[in-house]
């Protein structure tokens, strides 16, 4: 099996959903326009039948991008499909996405219908994409939650319809990365003709997993995998891109890779915050401000001896500028003697020894020690000037 792991993003559909986040076309063509320079392999642009925005993004996207697959979503309705194929008609290499619940809770109370329509609603629907595009993607919403033995018999029946890829969303964000890895691993040991398609994995974040469980899901046979930048998504968010492709990257024992550029994961986990005005928290992995900031005395001191003391990934790496020594009370005599030289001042022992205490005192009365702060205490302790 070929150990390349396919980065399928669904920003623009799945992370979009999050309430007050709504993009229009021309944002979303500046956001796609990214997504295939950072290397994604399919970009799942929309919801076509959703709205006549979200049509209208679908296809201008498909015109745009030339290297990536171009998908558009559908429920396991004819309209739908309908509508997604019109959208994807300019796209060089469309892909259908449509599907419908698997798991007894949303067979019985939201489709309310029998298990054995599931199935044949599957079918028909992937038979139908089919007539429009060769790439069809077939999704058992809620899979985390299904049978696996019931989930077996949907995925060989729609591979039997000439789905080329299926998708096992954890929609609910309910697994553990043990039962998720099991539940691949049973389609792949049990469902006849798996080998003639793709297993996607799709993990929402509700108990804060969902990397943990993709990573899982490759490693137990998926070989894509749905994400979106900086884990957006509807209520906790998706798996985050950025975290399994960098997971995958420094884990090489695993001996899985992407096609991802990761130098330009910085920029567009900004450009994506930026446009869809959502915070990224600080302490984020990969991109948050704090992923490479050094505050504690200890650790500041292992870092300035060696970076790989307390950090894994290399900022340059995922287009962070560079690593940053915060000084707070916290921070230790290495720290301080560190930012000073910076400013172009090479203290000797005896004058930080006087330094450290003026430093400390304004440490306690501020959250973080600033150049300008530093500036001060040089001026007032030494007789040093430090222009800035």
């Amino acid at each position: 099996m070929d150990n390349r792991v396919k980065i399928f993003d669904t920003t623009l559909r799945d992370g979009e959903q999050v309430p007050g986040c709504r993009l229009n076309t021309q944002e979303k063509l500046v956001i796609a326009e990214s997504l295939e320079s950072l290397g994604v392999d399919i970009i799942e642009a929309g919801f076509p039948v959703s709205s006549p925005g979200d049509f209208e993004s679908v296809k201008e996207i498909a015109k745009l991008v030339k290297n990536p697959v171009v998908c558009g979503l559908s429920r396991a309705v004819q309209k739908d499909i309908e509508v997604a194929a019109d959208a994807l008609k300019y796209a060089k290499r469309p892909r259908i996405h449509t599907g419908l619940g698997t798991s007894d809770q949303h067979v019985f109370t939201k489709l309310k219908i029998t298990r054995e329509q599931v199935i044949e609603r599957g079918v028909a629907a992937v038979k139908m994409a089919k007539k429009f595009v060769e790439d069809v993607e077939f999704y058992a919403e809620d899979a985390g939650r299904t049978d696996n033995e019931f989930l077996a018999q949907v995925v060989e029946a729609v591979i039997a319809a000439g789905a080329t890829v299926v998708n096992i969303p954890d929609t609910t964000g309910y697994c553990i990365p043990e039962e998720y890895g099991q539940k691949i691993k049973y389609l792949v040991d049990n469902v006849k003709g798996i080998e003639k398609a793709t297993i996607s994995t799709h993990c929402h974040n509700d108990l804060g997993m969902a990397t943990a469980n993709s990573i899982t899901g490759v490693q137990n046979g998926a070989r894509q995998v749905e994400c979106t930048i900086n884990g957006i998504g509807e209520r906790a968010g998706n798996t985050s891109l950025e975290e399994v492709v960098m997971a995958l990257k420094k884990h090489k024992w695993l001996d899985f890779y992407t096609g991802i550029n990761t130098k330009d994961i910085y920029p567009i986990s900004q450009l994506v915050s930026h446009t869809m005005r959502m915070p990224i928290q600080p302490n984020k992995a990969i991109v948050g401000s704090n992923a490479f900031a050094h505050s504690s005395g200890i650790h500041q001191d292992g870092f300035i001896k060696n970076r790989d003391n307390y950090e894994i990934i290399d900022p340059e790496e995922v287009g962070v500028e560079k690593s940053s020594i915060v000084l707070t009370a916290r921070s230790g005599r290495a720290a301080l003697y560190f930012r000073i030289k910076v400013l172009g001042v090479d203290l000797s022992k005896e004058e930080l020894d006087l330094v450290y205490p003026k430093f400390l005192e304004v440490a306690d009365h501020s959250q973080i020690v600033e150049d300008q702060d530093l500036k001060n205490i040089l001026s007032s302790t030494l007789a040093i000037s430090v222009n800035l």
